[in-house]
């Protein structure tokens, strides 16, 4: 394998003006950059990246946690850091958590075992001691979507409560009264905010959230079967459910169609995280959609100018409702309110 004196000796340099070339120092000539790239790609050169980040402290390697790589806001999610990152000139190394406090753990230590540079997480609960010391610590570390309240960490994340709002301004406006809710894990700041967003949108409409029309679900599809189940078992059943995320939301409507009943004839759908497979579905389903892709990438942004030494202000995004037919309404699949 060629090292680095191989290439020097066949573009005629110094190695250390090989080491300039392959770290775009503006200080090279034109020429000479070209024909250190042309002894690279003729000797098949691949730097040690090994030994450069134990001289230089730093690997060029992000780290990525995120709660469930199945469910497609994630998957989303982890597809713009990736991009964004090697734009950045940076690799990412993904751990799924699969919404696991103690499996969040174990990619969170390996990760920073593994001499990451910085580290992206989406908390699958409110702070595990582990996550409290590395954030203490210094770690350059970004939550995204979801976060610890109280840790001083800069936050990526979407605003969701006012598409939460014209959502139930939507449903009132469509002549619904009973709403309830399949929430996330309250231990997850993206599980209690939007369970508390709902209740406001409702009392702003002279509605009450009672008790058993709030489902506990799990951000998994089976806890959205079960939740929906119990609506329906209800004497008074409610005449929409709102999914605090799409995995529940699909979980909500195989139960209603296991019971034989149709949405929206029987009973009203919603739900957070708009996914591609919600237009698909028959009826398609009304989401509030997050900026997903925009997420990942102002995650990889702002941990890249903690890297660099500056902080990175929290950011947060807005969402927006989709109005589709599963609740009733007869506007254009996709469209806006």
């Amino acid at each position: 394998m060629a090292g680095i004196k191989d290439v020097a000796s066949r573009a005629g340099v110094s190695a250390a003006t090989v080491s300039r070339v392959l770290n775009d120092h503006p200080a090279v000539r034109a020429d000479t950059r070209a024909r250190v790239l042309a002894a690279v790609a003729e000797l098949g050169y691949r730097p040690n990246t090994l030994a450069r980040s134990l001289r230089t402290d730093q690997t060029r390697t992000l780290g990525l946690v995120i709660s469930d790589v199945l469910n497609p806001f994630f998957t989303l999610l982890a597809r713009s850091v990736e991009d964004e990152a090697r734009a950045l000139g940076y690799s990412v190394i993904i751990g799924n958590a699969d919404e696991q406090p103690d499996l969040q753990d174990h990619h969170v230590r390996t990760l920073l075992d593994r001499r990451i540079d910085g580290l992206l997480v989406s908390p699958t609960d409110g702070g595990s001691p582990l996550m409290l010391d590395a954030a203490r610590s210094g770690t350059p570390m970004v939550f995204v979507d979801r976060w610890i309240p109280g840790v001083d960490v800069p936050v990526v994340r979407t605003d969701g409560r006012t598409a939460v709002r014209d959502l139930v301004a939507h449903l009132y406006a469509l002549g619904h009264r009973r709403l309830a809710i399949i929430a996330g894990p309250a231990a997850t700041t993206t599980g209690s905010e939007r369970v508390d967003a709902f209740r406001e949108a409702l009392s702003e409409h002279g509605l009450e959230l009672p008790e058993e029309y709030v489902g506990q679900g799990d951000f998994q599809a089976d806890s959205g079967r079960r939740a929906t189940a119990r609506f329906l078992a209800l004497p008074r059943p409610p005449e929409v459910i709102f999914a605090a995320d799409n995995l529940m939301a699909l979980g909500a409507m195989d139960e209603i169609r296991a019971r034989g009943l149709r949405v929206p004839d029987d009973v009203a759908l919603a739900a957070f995280d708009d996914i591609a497979w919600f237009v698909h579905t028959d009826p398609p389903i009304t989401a509030i959609a997050q900026p997903t892709g925009e997420l990942g990438t102002r995650a990889v942004r702002a941990l890249v100018e903690r890297l660099e030494g500056r902080t990175p202000p929290s950011v947060t995004l807005s969402a927006r409702l989709m109005v589709r037919r599963s609740c009733g309404a007869s506007a254009p699949e996709g469209s806006t309110r």
